[in-house]
């Protein structure tokens, strides 16, 4: 029986960077999640779809989720649903199961790299044809149907055992329990040379791969476990738990502080990664070294005919403009192009479809290629392995010869997290209003070559996207760059982004360390915009 609920609209139900993220007891108050899930799946009908995939990462809610949402399908009559054993898909693993199924579309319930647990953070994303995130104009749609809501329809239905392999069939829909593992593993297993990599694991060659107790564990268990017989030490925090052992599931210095001891100890494994949530973001560590996203995007393209899925060669890099310029040093050694877009993996949607670009990455710790619509963890580290099997060289010898023969593009992130929103938002219309004086001078011992708030157009459907984060470049190649970050559930978060050019064969690009090389940008920012008075705060919460 399918039966029509009254509701009222929310007024805070317009999607992020990354779809609707809320503290979870939002979404469990009444009415709320049916609320958002109704308004995606009218957008979903009216663009002729009839087919589903559903899954999470396995936080707090992520069940109750899926159940409500499987009752929400059956009774908006779309024909064809799929939902992941025990509700657990990973984000690229999703994007893959759209496109090889040509489904129409996906909802993937995570708040990604955002910590989970009753008090915690929830996320309700949905994926397109193209398994990519929705892009804008589909995302202002939903929030629009989201504002004129006055009812929605859900099926009395017992709940689907999620448990165990099956298909049921509930009026006019078919609901089928899939394996969100198997068809993910092929898919890496097509793209490296498993081969070598099982060789390398097996001839001392230590890892160390951090899940956070979030999804990626039964794909890293099936991978390095079952198929390349890694030694068990191999995994850490590998099963999923609701509240990931109250980890926070974000990948970086900060919050994989357990994985950075390690691998910086002498005795330390020769690779190291974590993986956040979903499983979508990634960091790359070696013996004593920490890689940086930017960088390993570089290194990825630069070697990228050591992976047999990438013999072929690139057909071009995308990277995201806060995003460091040392993956366009490589694309113009290569003959191919870079471009450089907003913030938010749906801006590669159009570049990968329309065949212009092989790689992607952003320095949030997300890296992709053309194989998903979606940044991928496993497949970042993966990557690095195939690399690593071939070169026979350490993590740190690899970054090294990059720097020496690229040049290195010293980079750091800055985050201001929870501020006031509205005090945020002051700050950045302030910091836009005195570009333009900026422009051409001098300014405590820095060429201004540009300043803007950096605008998009599309090449490939030709939309603008404004607006997208505050740059200041200068005469020697380095970088000022602000931006406020749309993945955060309490408050706003406030990056700053600093970048510094050294040449080629200098000393630098090895002896001087990350903070110290930039120290002279950090103060600049401070004395031109008076960053650290204006949001009222010390020091960043987190640096990467």
């Amino acid at each position: 029986m399918i039966k029509t609920i009254q509701t009222t609209p929310f007024n805070d139900q317009k999607p992020g960077t990354s779809g609707l993220r809320k503290k979870t007891r939002i979404f469990m108050q009444p009415h709320y999640l049916e609320n958002f899930v109704q308004a995606i799946l009218l957008e979903l009908k009216e663009g002729g779809g009839n087919s589903l995939v559903i899954g999470g990462d396995g936080r707090y809610y992520n069940h109750q989720a899926i159940q409500t949402i499987l009752k929400m399908a059956v009774a908006n009559h779309i024909e064809r649903v799929y939902v992941a054993k025990n509700g657990l898909l990973s984000t690229p693993a999703a994007s893959h199961f759209i496109r090889k199924n040509a489904l129409s579309g996906g909802i993937v319930l995570s708040a990604s790299h955002n910590p989970g647990g009753e008090a915690q953070d929830f996320g309700v994303k949905f994926n397109v044809s193209n398994g990519g995130p929705a892009p804008e104009a589909v995302t202002t749609s939903i929030y629009k149907r989201s504002k004129g809501l006055t009812t929605y329809s859900i099926a009395e239905m017992p709940d689907i055992d999620l448990t165990y392999l099956h298909t049921t069939r509930v009026l006019q829909t078919d609901i089928e329990v899939f394996n969100g593992i198997s068809d993910y593993v092929q898919l890496m297993e097509g793209l490296f040379d498993f081969s070598g990599i099982k060789r390398l694991l097996h001839s001392g060659f230590s890892v160390r791969l951090d899940a956070m107790n979030a999804v990626t564990g039964p794909y890293l268990i099936s991978i390095f476990y079952d198929a390349l017989k890694a030694p068990e030490e191999s995994l850490l925090h590998s099963t999923p738990l609701k509240d990931f052992g109250g980890l926070h599931p974000d990948p970086n210095l900060k919050y994989a502080k357990e994985l950075v001891e390690q691998v910086m100890r002498p005795d330390g494994p020769d690779f190291a990664a974590a993986f956040d949530g979903d499983g979508d973001r990634n960091m790359i560590l070696g013996k004593n070294i920490f890689v940086t996203p930017s960088d390993s995007l570089a290194i990825l393209a630069a070697n990228a005919t050591l992976a047999p899925g990438y013999s072929a060669g690139l057909k071009g890099i995308a990277r995201s403009m806060p995003t460091s310029q040392a993956a366009d040093r490589v694309a113009a050694h290569l003959g191919i192009p870079c471009f450089e877009t907003p913030t938010g993996w749906k801006f590669f949607g159009n570049l990968l479809d329309a065949d212009m670009v092989t790689l992607c990455g952003e320095e949030s710790f997300g890296t992709g290629s053309h194989h998903v619509r979606e940044k991928d963890g496993v497949w970042a580290a993966l990557f690095w392995l195939n690399i690593l099997a071939q070169k026979r060289m350490s993590v740190k010898g690899i970054v090294q010869e990059h720097w020496q023969r690229f040049g290195r593009n010293y980079y750091s992130r800055h985050d201001y997290e929870a501020i006031d929103a509205q005090q945020a938002h002051e700050f950045m219309q302030r910091a836009e209003a005195i570009l333009p004086s900026l422009i051409n001078k001098e300014i405590h011992g820095y060429q201004v070559k540009m300043a803007d708030n950096f605008t998009y157009q599309d090449p490939v459907d030709h939309s603008i996207s404004e607006k997208q984060g505050i740059r200041i470049g200068f005469e020697d190649g380095s970088r000022v760059v602000f931006r406020l970050s749309g993945t955060g559930t309490q408050g706003a978060t406030l990056r700053l982004y600093l970048e510094r050019y050294c040449e080629k064969g200098e000393a630098g690009p090895v002896e001087i360390e990350t903070q110290r090389a930039l120290e002279g940008l950090i103060q600049w920012t401070d004395r031109v915009f008076d960053l650290k008075r204006t949001i009222g705060r010390s020091a960043p919460d987190v640096i990467t």
